[in-house]
């Protein structure tokens, strides 16, 4: 089967920080990874190669650094891996990224399941996969927590709020995978040094079947004016008396000023 997985370059949430003047995010000096749930995504798609055979292919759109997110995946196991990148692409929402995403997965050719980790967590929006699924007219299935192919059939586990539900479909297919679906690999030495070496094509405007007014900030529907820290929380109320009736007595008067009780 040939498996296809969307991955992205986010910042590390640990490191991120907001310009206090110009409420933007500092990328410059900011390490990068390779987006967590799309390692599940990932881990997925090598499982059942190893079961079933195939190849597995990843993707992603970015700027040339991009590369060593792509470099990580093949040092993981992928057998291709290929940047989707152009000035053409930069600023790009969901729908914009989800469209030039799918365009690139129709230059590779046949696809038999494309795999996308279920959100990004630098946006946190879930939606560049189903969009992805929408622009190449495949089904989907979203928050897979378990995939098991038999036959031509593939069988997907998906975990929502009350529980689990059981989805069998046909390829071709797009699935977006939870944390808890798997426990990502670490790449090996081998394999490293394999993706080290390993030379990365680019996929350009040119390359792409697109309508360049659907492209970029030109096409993205969604503009983001202000990026900003929320102020902290007080966490609670330090209550010191010298008997512990005396402090139920205080916590009860601060609870009914507060108009708790």
């Amino acid at each position: 089967m040939e498996f296809v997985v969307c991955i992205k370059q986010v910042p590390d949430t640990t490191e991120v920080k907001i310009d206090p003047v110009t409420n933007t995010l500092i990328r410059q000096g900011v390490p990068s990874i390779v987006n967590p749930f799309d390692k599940n995504a990932l881990e997925a798609a090598l499982q059942l190669k190893e079961k079933h055979g195939g190849k597995v292919t990843v993707i992603s759109m970015g700027p040339p650094q991009a590369k060593d997110a792509l470099k990580e995946c093949l040092a993981m196991g992928a057998d291709a891996a290929v940047l989707i990148s152009d000035r053409a692409f930069g600023g790009a929402d969901t729908l914009a990224t989800s469209y030039t995403l799918a365009a690139a997965i129709q230059k590779l050719g046949q696809f038999d399941v494309i795999l996308c980790g279920k959100q990004a967590i630098d946006g946190d929006t879930a939606q560049v996969g189903p969009e992805i699924a929408e622009h190449l007219g495949v089904v989907q299935v979203t928050y897979a927590a378990k995939i098991d192919i038999d036959g031509d059939k593939i069988r997907v586990e998906r975990e929502h709020e009350d529980g689990y539900e059981v989805i069998e479909v046909k390829a071709p297919v797009l699935i977006t995978t939870v944390k808890s679906i798997n426990e990502p690999r670490y790449p090996t030495v081998r394999g490293t040094m394999k993706a080290n070496r390993a030379e990365i094509p680019v996929l350009t405007l040119q390359d792409l079947a697109v309508k360049e007014q659907r492209l970029g900030l030109k096409g993205s529907p969604t503009q983001v004016r202000k990026i900003f820290t929320p102020k902290q929380r007080v966490q609670g109320v330090l209550i010191q008396k010298d008997t512990a009736r005396e402090a139920v007595a205080e916590l009860i008067q601060k609870l009914a000023e507060a108009k708790v009780v």
